[in-house]
């Protein structure tokens, strides 16, 4: 989304060794998956490249069926602010909050 574009933007630009930052998958929760984000200096072997509105974003090799579809946002309010991703699918959440 166009505010995940600017949040990425600012980021990176305190960071001018790094080039992107980089969208995986990891084992959590009872029986889901989670979101991870890290900047990276280099674009993985396998990692695949999305560019949106000036933004590189690489995803992990084993992130991409899992993140295939979803849209990446930024959102702010008074208590948190966070990247959030809506992912169609997503069949449902376990307790922890974790997709599965």
């Amino acid at each position: 989304t166009p505010s995940a574009v600017q949040k990425i933007k600012q980021l990176l630009k305190d960071k001018p060794e790094h080039v992107s930052v980089k969208v995986g998958v990891r084992t959590r929760g009872c029986n889901g998956l989670s979101y991870t984000l890290e900047y990276t200096k280099s674009k993985g072997e396998s990692d695949e490249v999305v560019v949106q509105d000036g933004v590189r974003v690489f995803i992990e090799k084993k992130a991409q069926l899992t993140l295939l579809g979803t849209e990446m946002d930024y959102v702010e309010n008074k208590l948190t602010s966070e990247f959030v991703f809506n992912n169609p699918n997503i069949k449902g959440t376990c307790g922890c909050g974790k997709a599965l």
